[in-house]
């Protein structure tokens, strides 16, 4: 049988239109994979064409403040993709004057770049025969070679590398690598797989055992653990609202949020005593504290749910606008909207402060 023959035939029919599939460009086919990590392509396809559309070249990117980046991601979720699309954009501007690794091996050297966004990168752009494994590669491979290795162990990783690389098209690596990741994201899918118009019903290991619905095997994810955000909306009569950039090693690095007591629990209204030591507003210009969502919006990560409370804090303005109270700022209300926000913030400031 000739697995090669038989996926390129599907794909030439059934395949997708999507622009970054006209192009060798590794500048575009870099950003249309990093937009794409962990993104469904209905949901990646409207920022790649903001991302493409305000930055055309890799030097427009790198000039771009981390800000303006942030902004554009806004809603992707995982920012650290953003932080280190930026990173990169910089560095293959100004240090490599440019111009994107030609190989495998060197992509692999850029920031934010693994295994899988370098051979893609390389094999798209490049033609160089190195095969991709994304998780719809894994399940095509899972169910027509009847592995029952878990994808995400350390053997896992490896086996699957190899038979994908023994599959591989090397006359063709660029579109048997789309063939095969398109083949498992319409045909070959995670639920309810077409295998009874399926070109490999034959030879699919899995169809014959009647266990395609079994497979790929994943190791259990971590147990997902709440975190009880409590975000301090400080008002005040001159329309004024206190603002924090996120920093440290933790979730949304870089995107700006309203000032927050974090807890391990659910807890009790904040004192003014505990508002002005996180906001650094002192206790006698806080004027009212009241919880605005009795409860707590829920918020999905992949390993925390995010049990946010906002609670409305009126106060007195006798601050400046724009001067920094420790690392918050204090900003007119109506600027919420240009600035970087995770989606739980986003969705607050939208149903709270609309546009006039």
């Amino acid at each position: 049988m000739n697995f090669s023959k038989r996926l390129l035939d599907w794909y030439m029919i059934e395949h997708r239109d999507l622009p970054w599939r006209h192009t060798k460009d590794p500048y575009i086919i870099w950003l249309s994979e990093i937009i794409l990590q962990q993104t469904q392509v209905k949901q990646g396809l409207p920022y790649f064409q903001k991302f493409v559309s305000r930055f055309p070249s890799v030097h427009d990117l790198a000039n771009a403040s981390e800000d303006e980046v942030l902004k554009l991601w806004q809603g992707l979720g995982y920012y650290s993709r953003a932080r280190n699309l930026h990173f990169t954009a910089q560095y293959v501007s100004k240090t490599l004057n440019g111009v994107f690794p030609d190989n495998y091996k060197d992509l692999k050297t850029l920031k934010g770049v693994g295994d899988y966004t370098a051979a893609a990168i390389a094999s798209f752009a490049y033609d160089e025969p190195v095969a991709v494994v994304d998780g719809n590669v894994q399940r095509v491979l899972s169910r027509f070679l009847g592995i029952h290795t878990p994808i995400n162990s350390t053997e896992g990783v490896k086996e699957f590398k190899l038979k994908a690389q023994e599959l591989l098209d090397e006359s063709n690596p660029a579109l048997y690598n789309q063939a095969i990741m398109e083949f498992g994201a319409l045909h070959c899918r995670p639920k309810s797989p077409k295998c009874m118009f399926c070109t490999f019903q034959k030879d699919c290991v899995a169809f014959q055992k009647g266990i395609q619905e079994e497979l790929p095997i994943k190791l259990k994810k971590t147990k997902v653990k709440k975190r009880y955000f409590n975000y301090l909306v400080l008002t005040d009569s001159e329309e004024k609202t206190l603002v924090q950039k996120r920093s440290g090693a933790g979730i949304w690095k870089g995107l700006y949020e309203f000032p927050l007591i974090e807890s391990e629990q659910a807890r009790e209204i904040p004192t003014s005593e505990e508002v002005s030591e996180a906001t650094n507003i002192p206790a006698e210009l806080i004027q009212s504290i009241n919880i605005h969502n009795e409860k707590p919006v829920v918020h999905l990560l992949s390993h925390r749910k995010i049990m946010a409370t906002f609670i409305d804090i009126q106060v007195r303005g006798l601050l400046s606008e724009g001067e920094l109270l420790g690392e918050k700022e204090l900003i007119q209300i109506k600027d919420l909207r240009q600035l970087a926000v995770p989606v739980l913030i986003q969705n607050f400031i939208e149903s709270e402060f609309p546009i006039a």
